[in-house]
């Protein structure tokens, strides 16, 4: 059984880690080789892609981190959660949630994020 609150927290820790090498390392023990990752704004399949869009997203945000916005949901290999971004400690004017599939090892083979609330600038 997969512990999907611990998997959403090293999924938000991924998109947090700024060392590419790091990063590259929370996404090999989180997602799927093949997993897939597609939101409003991109596309990428497989790990290496995943890691270049999280690297993208923190350029575009400098000073922002993500964070669970709530409770992770999550039953038969399924989960959904909450995220904000923004500076640490203040208002989040970046807000979302995901939904992440997992096989039977408990990595992500696809996550459909959703945006609720984006500024216009972005």
């Amino acid at each position: 059984m997969t512990d999907f609150s611990a998997l959403a927290a090293r999924y938000i820790d991924a998109w947090n880690e700024t060392d590419a090498a790091a990063r590259e390392r929370i996404v090999a023990e989180v997602w799927a080789e093949d997993a897939r990752y597609v939101d409003p704004l991109v596309e990428a399949t497989g790990r290496e892609q995943i890691a270049a869009t999280i690297g993208a997203v923190q350029a575009q945000f400098p000073g922002f981190a993500f964070r669970l916005a709530g409770p992770v949901d999550g039953h038969h290999g399924q989960a959904r959660f909450g995220w904000e971004l923004g500076p640490v400690g203040e208002f989040a004017p970046i807000a979302g949630f995901d939904v992440v599939l997992t096989d039977a090892a408990g990595r992500m083979t696809s996550v459909l994020g959703f945006l609720d609330r984006v500024p216009a600038a972005v």
